[in-house]
């Protein structure tokens, strides 16, 4: 039998071993973590050993990730905004002999045409497409091919600009404890059909092993991915901690990482961010931190919201060596007594300078929007007592963004000048808060998702003496809502909560997620809560006590005013850009996209006032001088 060159080649592939393609090393995360992402690097297809196995489970196992190899292009998942389209087409590993690259083709004229082509990278395993002059008001098929082997296919969802409602489902926390699928969520999902996808974090808990826990949650959600825009967003347990302070991104040699930084090489993280974020709009500021690590904090527009996409703990500085040790270990805190002060010292990060000043910029931008949303990973505030069992009772847990106090103030005054909300996942416990600022009730909305599946570390709001705060939920069907001092002593309203009544009954562990929808001719924002196994044919009865809640986008800013400046009417636009400064300290009471071509403007204090207004920025109009007070008629004003 004679063999072509070709056909000697892929012998060769077959005989060696994946150290032929001099870009596939088989440790590629070097000696020091020979076995990290064990079942996607090196010789993968081949039995071995699983880490944490048992001997005699561990002598003869088979390959976790290899699959007929018809099916290894496994999911895609894309963002679109501002006329560039990015997708990531996710693989299963490949083997030596297979194709490194991937064929992205859309469908028009009833004929698939090839967009481009992109070779997968490794680790990892995922090819990245990026499309210029996207034209969004319509419906696309595509495909990722990766030649004739296996394809993916979906379509490519047109902005829903005109749509009455955009749905939002909101998801995190994905136990690696309850393999297989999540039929119920899907189903439900599927009627509800989000217009955007968010995962908070924690789609894997495999620590060591993200390709094969990524490849785990994609198998779950492909069906709803294939076909609507998704952000998702790593957090801890995706780059393997128990828990990450990122602090810009420097190294840390205890798996804690409570000191700050990250435990596992910066080539882990760049894949495991590779995988879950390329496919976000271009990060609004790309350079690099520590350890050349990158960043994807962005802006994404679906139908007119505007959403932040936050790194919440990429820059976050960690408790251990910084602060007064007042726990049983560097980031929990039990003394009812300690002073709140001792922890919030200056210097201390939560955002970032970065990510603060594109929150800045990002409230003042109004491009494409009516309303706004930031999205990050966990909540701002301790909205939890019981921790892990309800028997752990736990003051203060750093993990959560309600530390550094001072940077937490400072964030939810940006998100209150927008009037945006705040949607996240992480603390197994799915609440909805009002935070207070510098009073009770005076900042923005918040909505923590429950787990996906939750059996790993579960979470309760408790009060320890089990009375409501001042100010309850009227009628609400939970007992304990109304006016609290977290932990670290932030002011939090509490509006709704979904404990856990029996985590060992898979019925009762309130885990499950949510739904929000967001309705710009009213400016209201509705957040909904569905248990995991509930049916949302069911309506509203179906989901968790206390929900659905529904806020209007001024409810984001809870300040009372103290004045009202004179009523201003554009002569030649609607829904101008408005922005409110005071004189006296130079600080941005709001920017907002007002309803109309008419606006009455409230302030909170004396002084003197400057409003700007312009088409998508205040940047076309100034009036400075302006009283505060009670006035009548209106002035009628014309943009550039």
């Amino acid at each position: 039998m004679k063999l072509n060159l070709l056909s000697l080649l892929l012998l060769s592939c077959l005989l060696c071993g994946p150290d032929v393609f001099a870009d596939e090393p088989a440790q590629p995360f070097g000696p020091e973590f020979p076995d990290l992402d064990s079942d996607a690097t090196g010789e993968w297809w081949k039995p071995r050993p699983q880490p944490n196995a048992k001997k005699k489970q561990a002598q003869n196992a088979a390959p976790r990730l290899l699959v007929p190899r018809d099916e290894v292009m496994a999911f895609a998942l894309y963002t679109h905004d501002s006329g560039i389209l990015k997708l990531t087409a996710q693989l299963y590993p490949l083997r030596p002999e297979e194709p490194r690259t991937v064929t992205l083709e859309f469908m028009r004229d009833g004929n698939w045409q090839v967009a481009m082509q992109e070779p997968v990278v490794y680790p990892g395993w995922s090819a990245h497409f990026r499309v210029e002059n996207w034209d969004g008001s319509q419906n696309v098929p595509y495909r990722v091919r990766l030649e004739d082997q296996s394809s993916f296919a979906g379509v490519i969802r047109r902005d829903p600009m005109n749509n009455e409602e955009i749905r939002v489902a909101v998801m995190s926390c994905n136990s690696s404890r309850t393999p297989g699928p999540r039929e119920t969520i899907i189903d439900n999902l599927r009627m509800q059909d989000p217009d955007l996808l968010f995962f908070a974090g924690d789609q894997s808990y495999h620590h060591t092993q993200h390709t094969f826990g990524w490849l785990e949650w994609g198998i779950q959600f492909r069906d709803v991915l294939k076909d609507r825009p998704t952000v998702t967003i790593p957090d801890d347990h995706d780059v393997g901690h128990p828990n990450i302070w990122g602090e810009n991104g420097i190294r840390t040699m205890k798996k804690t990482g409570s000191d700050g930084g990250y435990f596992y090489p910066a080539e882990y993280v760049r894949m495991v961010e590779r995988c879950q974020t390329w496919h976000l709009p271009d990060p609004v500021d790309p350079e690099p931190i520590e350890q050349g690590i990158g960043v994807y904090f962005t802006r994404l527009r679906v139908g007119g919201i505007d959403f932040a996409v936050l790194e919440d703990r990429k820059f976050k500085t960690g408790p251990e060596g910084t602060i007064p040790p007042l726990g049983p270990r560097p980031d929990h805190i039990n003394d009812p007594a300690y002073d709140r002060a001792a922890v919030d010292l200056p210097g201390l990060q939560l955002l970032g300078e970065r990510q603060m000043k594109f929150l800045q910029d990002w409230t003042q931008d109004w491009t494409g929007a009516s309303m706004k949303c930031v999205l990050s990973q966990t909540a701002f505030c301790g909205a939890v007592h019981l921790h892990g069992s309800p028997e752990n009772r736990l003051l203060a847990d750093l993990d959560c963004n309600g530390w550094p106090q001072t940077g937490r103030r400072e964030a939810l005054r940006l998100l209150r000048q927008a009037k945006a909300v705040h949607l996240c996942g992480d603390q197994h416990l799915a609440v909805v808060v009002r935070h207070g600022i510098d009073a009770f009730g005076d900042g923005p909305y918040a909505f923590t998702s429950p787990a996906i599946v939750n059996t790993i570390y579960g979470r309760w709001w408790h009060p320890e003496d089990e009375q409501a705060g001042p100010n309850p939920v009227p009628g609400s069907p939970l007992p304990w809502t109304g006016d609290f001092l977290d932990g670290l002593g932030n002011h939090i309203s509490m509006v709704a909560y979904a404990n856990p009544e029996d985590r060992m009954d898979e019925m009762k562990r309130a885990d499950g997620y949510g739904m929000v929808r967001f309705r710009p001719g009213s400016r209201t924002i509705v957040m909904e809560c569905w248990p995991r196994f509930s049916n949302v044919s069911d309506g509203d009865s179906a989901q968790f006590p206390g929900w659905p809640v529904t806020v209007s986008m001024d409810d984001n800013d809870g300040r009372r005013p103290t004045g009202w400046l004179q009523e201003l009417r554009f002569s030649n636009v609607e829904n101008a850009v408005v922005q409110v400064v005071s004189e006296e300290t130079g600080e941005v009471l709001y920017t907002i996209r007002t309803a109309g071509n008419s606006c009455r403007l409230p302030v909170f204090g004396p002084g003197k006032w400057t409003v700007r207004a312009g088409r998508n920025r205040p940047d076309q109009l100034t009036l400075t001088g302006l009283s505060g007070t009670d006035v009548t008629g209106f002035r009628t004003l014309t943009l550039p």
